[in-house]
């Protein structure tokens, strides 16, 4: 279990980040947005709370992820589950609770109930 989350550099790490956890979550984010910075110390609670990897990756450090995750606005969650997407969240800044909930609404296991 990862307790921050891991910055991604260009696509091909993040298809080896997203294939080698059963269950991650990738923030896209970009340089020079204040929501997407205060999403960093929020995604590193969520990773110590839960059994969920996560990644950040810029996609204008690798431009061919805006079309192929269909990133329309920044920051967002998408959460794969063996390799595929399975759910994202896109709608601005979003607290510890909102975030563990989201998970917790699409991937209950990786989250753990106790």
């Amino acid at each position: 279990m990862t307790t921050a989350p891991r910055r991604l550099e260009s696509g091909s790490e993040l298809d080896d980040f997203v294939a080698s956890h059963d269950v991650a979550l990738v923030e896209f984010y970009t340089s020079g947005c204040s929501l997407c910075q205060a999403m960093e110390p929020v995604l590193g609670n969520v990773a110590r709370a839960t059994a969920v990897d996560i990644g950040m990756i810029n996609p204008g450090d690798d431009i061919e992820l805006v079309d192929r995750f269909d990133i329309r606005s920044v920051p967002t969650l998408i959460l794969f589950e063996d390799g595929s997407e399975i759910a994202r969240l896109a709608e601005g800044f979003q607290g510890g609770d909102a975030v563990t909930d989201f998970l917790a609404t699409h991937a209950p296991t990786a989250v753990g109930s106790s």
